[in-house]
């Protein structure tokens, strides 16, 4: 791959993160999570984010309702856990259903296209 192909790609695969970032994170927060632990979650599911992208993110998603926000001070640490509201639920639900279209959609275009 070319120097221009592969700018291309990071700049698009970029894009493609940043919206499956937003549906990961409502989906791992159908359980309470605080900041770290939901680094760690979507990590380990392949979706590698970064704590400056996903703190802003989190606080976004509270204040559209999404999710909420409650402080742990119970441990020797506190933590604010992020929980799905069923607002939240409902949009996770949503997007889950656009993106297996989307991906039923795209994976048939693939096939077509093959000789």
């Amino acid at each position: 791959m070319n120097e221009d192909a592969q700018k291309a790609l990071a700049t698009h695969e970029q894009e493609l993160r940043r919206g499956t970032v937003v549906f990961a994170s409502l989906v791992a927060c159908r359980r309470p999570q605080y900041g770290y632990s939901l680094l760690t979650t979507l990590t380990e599911a392949g979706i590698t984010t970064e704590a400056n992208t996903l703190y802003p993110l989190l606080r976004r998603l509270e204040k559209q309702g999404l999710l909420t926000a409650e402080w742990n001070t119970e441990q020797a640490r506190p933590r604010k856990y992020y929980t799905l509201t069923n607002s939240g639920a409902e949009v996770a639900a949503a997007l889950h259903s656009h993106w297996l279209e989307l991906n039923s959609s795209i994976t048939q275009l693939w096939k077509d296209g093959t000789p």
